[in-house]
């Protein structure tokens, strides 16, 4: 049975590894740590271990690949920072996402796009006339 000073040291390391620590990694910590390890270790050999990709490309994909499977906006936003910390451009990390249009389609697209826009503070053109927009209202 882990102690919480153990428990607490491996969740300083994945976040120090990571760069980002996930909700679920830290109740996983508290409830199942040992399942947590376990799914760390996977993570390790496909992701944060150097292998032939490095980091930045494996972020584009993860960018690409939670987009399609509409994964939660927090996380999709981790891995978006994670890419731009790893040298990845807005704009690749964009196209990145981009890539879930003709698989996935437009509404995983637009929650994606929605999360990378958030990280990169890009706001939208507003029209200047009078429209009704589909759910802010008429403007």
């Amino acid at each position: 049975m882990a102690t919480q000073d153990e428990k607490q040291a491996f969740i300083d390391d994945m976040a120090r590894r990571r760069g980002y620590v996930l909700g679920y990694h830290k109740g996983m910590a508290a409830a199942d740590f040992d399942v947590l390890k376990a799914a760390d270790a996977l993570i390790g050999a496909v992701y944060t271990t150097q292998r032939r990709l490095d980091r930045k490309t494996k972020e584009l994909v993860f960018c690409a690949t939670l987009t399609v499977m509409r994964a939660g906006k927090g996380q999709l936003q981790s891995h978006i920072r994670a890419a731009l910390q790893h040298g990845a451009s807005p704009e690749e990390v964009l196209e990145a996402i981009e890539i879930a249009l003709p698989e996935a389609g437009v509404v995983a697209f637009q929650a994606g796009f929605e999360a990378w826009r958030e990280v990169v503070g890009v706001e939208g053109i507003e029209p200047t006339i009078q429209v009704f927009d589909g759910g802010d209202g008429v403007r």
